[in-house]
């Protein structure tokens, strides 16, 4: 609250507006299964838009359910949450289907993005080379975040870096995409690798 002059009246209060935070999209992606939804509603602050679909007998023999035999619905669009960060900053989450027959979307869907978070089963490491390659590909800072499923992983992650062959500067985690913190701290990481090109982009 300030006071300021007032021509006829003295002095009145006038209430300081702040500026509202700044907004920063961000994209979740991997392989199907990997926690990508899961991750987005754990995190945020709204109940999540997601495009969830019924695996049908058709998408069972084309998708691996043998370490998901739980799961019944796929996202077949994406999924959106957000989450304030601070006063100054608040993240706008974009998840991504995860089978290669959806891939068509990819564009769409992380246009305008800052950064990208790859989560990672290291049951199937394979399922997420496609979207390592993306981003590689788009240029995309990210990070790439092991979802330690029942609080385990499977290889180290110095194997997991040379099976993915991402480069030094992508960090790499271990997460837990049903924990809110977990799930933040990821983000935070990618955050932190996006504003580091930004910065050095800038310098040059």
């Amino acid at each position: 609250m300030v006071s300021v002059p007032s021509p006829t009246h003295g002095t009145r209060s006038v209430t300081a507006v702040e500026a509202p935070p700044v907004p920063v999209k961000l994209v979740i992606a991997g392989g199907f299964g990997v926690g990508k939804t899961t991750a987005v509603g754990a995190i945020s602050e709204i109940r999540p838009l997601t495009t969830e679909a019924a695996i049908t007998e058709v998408a069972a023999g084309v998708d691996d359910l043998s370490h998901t035999p739980g799961k019944t619905t796929t996202t077949v669009a994406m999924d959106f949450g957000c989450i304030t960060i601070d006063p100054t900053l608040k993240l706008y989450l974009f998840g991504t289907p995860g089978q290669d027959r959806f891939g068509f979307m990819w564009d769409d869907v992380v246009e305008g993005a800052l950064g990208g978070l790859v989560i990672v089963d290291t049951r199937r490491l394979d399922d997420c080379y496609a979207a390592v390659d993306y981003f590689e590909h788009k240029n995309i800072p990210f990070a790439v975040a092991v979802n330690a499923f029942d609080g385990e992983i499977h290889h180290d992650l110095d194997e997991v870096r040379w099976a993915l062959d991402v480069s030094d500067h992508v960090p790499l985690t271990v997460f837990d995409a049903r924990n809110t913190g977990s799930v933040r701290d990821a983000l935070l990481v990618v955050l932190e690798v996006a504003l580091s090109r930004a910065e050095n982009a800038t310098d040059k």
